[in-house]
Formats: structure tokens, sequence, C-alpha cells
């Protein structure tokens, strides 16, 4: 059970270091358009594929401490067992979603990866399977969390829901 929490938020910690350097690239690219009116070739490739990359690499980990957005307003007027059922229907729909993301994503990564797509011209062309594949992995990474969710929620291993997003405390002991 930590093995995936952990690997969740390695992909955390990776990804805000990639923000990170893109922010020192943006800055880099600013000043060079700036002060040597030369920008540095293929920022705008770079961060167009880096942002999606980022976002799904943070999605396990918004999964896991129930950081995913949702609303309170019908879950605190109805029972416990109620609000569990409701908490599994959201999961379900989490699961299916992603399972349809792998679906849709599989074919044009494998096309991707085998005809060599890329995008850019000139000086910096960027491979476009590395984005696919991350959305592919992170989509299943996702689907499986939503699962795991279910799972430790109808085995009483999660935390109640008004503590989240703490729900991640108790997974950790």
């Amino acid at each position: 059970m930590k093995t995936q929490i952990r690997g969740a938020r390695l992909l955390h910690i990776f990804s805000a270091f990639w923000t990170l350097a893109l922010a020192f690239l943006i800055f880099g690219d600013v000043v060079g358009r700036i002060v040597f009116s030369s920008p540095i070739p293929g920022t705008k490739e770079l961060l167009q594929n880096s942002v999606v990359t980022i976002t799904f690499l943070q999605i396990p980990l918004a999964i896991y401490s129930s950081s995913m957005l949702r609303t309170t307003i019908l879950s605190d007027a109805v029972p416990l067992t109620m609000r569990r059922l409701l908490r599994t229907l959201a999961s379900l729909l989490g699961f299916i979603l992603f399972v349809a993301l792998i679906w849709g994503t599989w074919p044009s990564f494998m096309d991707a990866y085998r005809i060599g797509e890329y995008e850019g011209e000139g000086s910096l062309r960027v491979p476009t399977w590395p984005v696919r594949g991350a959305i592919a992995a992170m989509s299943a990474f996702g689907a499986f969390a939503y699962a795991h969710m279910i799972w430790l929620d109808w085995t009483g291993q999660l935390l109640h829901e008004s503590e989240a997003p703490g729900a991640l405390a108790r997974l950790e002991e």
C-alpha cells in the first residue's frame, strides 16, 4: 500500500522540479528576447508538451490525498452509508474516465512512437510520444488509484471523509 503512495509522491516531486525548471526556461527566454533579441529556441514546444505531462504526473497523488475537485453539499445531507456509496460512485466515474483516456490515448501513442512524430521545426524538434505515453501511463495509475480507493473505503482503511484531504494519513501507518 505504501508503495503506490510513495510512487505518487515521487511523481509529484518530480513534476514540481520540472515546473521549476520550466520557470527558469521561461525567465531565460524572456531575458534572451529583451536583452539579446534572441529567444531560446524551442521554448514554446517544450512548454506546450511539458504542461500536459506535469498535469498528468500530479493526478495519482491528488486521488490518493482526496484532493480531486468535489463538493460536499449533497454528502453532508445524507447518512454515512450513503456517503460511502456516493464516494464509490465518484470513484467509479473517475476509474471509467481514466480507462477511457487509456483507450483513447494508446493508439496515438503507438503511432507517434512508430513514425517518430515530433512538434516544432528548425533547431528543436520535440518528440510527441513521451507526452502521449505519460498520459497513458498516468491514466493507468489514476484508474488503479481510484479502484484502490474504493477497496480501501469499503474495507474501512480510509479516514472519515470530513477529515480529507488527510486520507493519506491512515494509509501511511
